[in-house]
């Protein structure tokens, strides 16, 4: 990965942009995107999207990922100067607490910590428990409620995870029938807002790609950071509306099942294994000539890939491919540990085969391929 673009995944993760407040992290990405670009568009919800024109209009490929982060909106402000907050899209409860947070107020961004009583002065029955949102509060070192409003605290405020984006490097091995076979070096990405800074980048890499490596594609490519997707596919919506896709593969985390307590059928994905292709969820079932097209490309080019599924949960293809008359979609995951968490691990070599993917994928979909996935 070069240097440029690693710096600009490390800028995307590192900004600030809850659903509904996506204007840092959406600045960010049209200042990178924009040189690649034959044009630069969006939406009204704020959702952007960038056109790369190949050799001919039609067929038009979709390549959205959310912009927007899960985080929080400030509630109240209590006389005490501590803060009350609602989530902005899903949160475990058991993952908050002690964890540093940031507030953007209208004055400045603030640091804070979620907290609860302290258990040393709770009774045994309620040190037992575990502790719900609705009784943690955001503690900015305030005395009172006059304090906090100084620093410009008001109710519907955002905050985000305070967390930053870092690399490790580390040696790979594969173990078999009880034998360690070293397979080289690999660099693992940790930081927040991995869902899904991560497929915005990808798709800003693709343009970039298809770019500066002059590279012939029989359609229009047009990659999208969508907006408000945790709290419903919003921008999902009005993006494809303007976008009129005649296929979509929506780039996206999926749920790595490599650590403890997860079973294979739960999430079959593994970080470092390739990219997911996601074969169902809750809220799609992908067109399935070009869930095949999409494997042959993938073992025809020897490009690692791994057939992922989740019972639960959906991503934008979940409108997307209900948009006008219908369009042909897909999800490509990244495997990625402790998604809405305030750290996620995932490996950037599942990063560039998933680029790769997608560049053989654009090369290879004329008009000819994309009305075959439709034919009946």
């Amino acid at each position: 990965m070069k240097k440029s673009s690693l710096k600009y995944l490390e800028s995307l993760c590192n900004s600030f942009g809850p659903s509904g407040f996506e204007r840092e992290a959406l600045q960010i990405a049209k200042k990178y995107v924009s040189p690649f670009s034959d044009k630069v568009s969006q939406d009204k919800l704020g959702s952007l999207l960038f056109h790369k024109k190949g050799s001919a209009n039609k067929p038009v490929i979709l390549l959205p990922g959310h912009i927007d982060e899960v985080g929080f909106v400030i509630s109240s402000v209590n006389n005490s100067g501590f803060l009350t907050f609602n989530p902005v899209g899903g949160w475990f409860d058991q993952v908050l607490l002690g964890q540093r947070v940031i507030i953007r107020t209208k004055k400045q961004d603030i640091q804070g910590i979620i907290a609860s009583k302290p258990p040393h002065v709770l009774p045994a029955e309620e040190r037992n428990k575990v502790i719900e949102k609705k009784h943690m509060f955001i503690d900015i070192g305030c005395a009172n409620k006059r304090e906090a409003e100084e620093l410009g605290v008001r109710i519907g405020d955002p905050v985000v995870p305070c967390s930053t984006f870092s690399t490790t490097e580390k040696k790979t091995f594969e173990i078999k029938d009880g034998k360690e076979d070293e397979k080289g070096k690999t660099t693992l990405a940790m930081g927040k807002a991995f869902d899904d800074r991560v497929g915005v980048f990808i798709a800003s890499e693709v343009i970039r790609r298809l770019k500066e490596d002059k590279i012939d594609h029989p359609n229009t490519v047009i990659g999208a950071a969508t907006t408000q997707e945790e709290v419903g596919l919003r921008g999902a919506r009005t993006a494809a509306w303007m976008a009129d896709p005649d296929v979509c593969l929506t780039l996206e985390v999926d749920i790595s099942g490599d650590v403890p307590g997860i079973e294979a059928h739960q999430a079959p994905a593994h970080m470092g294994k390739g990219p997911g292709i996601l074969t169902y969820d809750a809220s799609m079932i992908p067109n399935q000539a070009l869930k095949e097209f999409i494997i042959e490309t993938a073992e025809r080019n020897n490009i690692p890939y791994q057939l992922s599924q989740g019972a639960g949960g959906g991503t934008d293809a979940g409108v997307i491919h209900l948009i006008r008359a219908g369009c042909p979609s897909i999800v490509l995951g990244i495997p990625t540990r402790h998604i809405h968490s305030h750290v996620g691990i995932l490996s950037l070599d599942d990063i560039d085969n998933c680029i790769k993917l997608v560049l053989e994928l654009i090369v290879n979909m004329d008009k000819k391929r994309v009305d075959s996935f439709t034919t009946i």
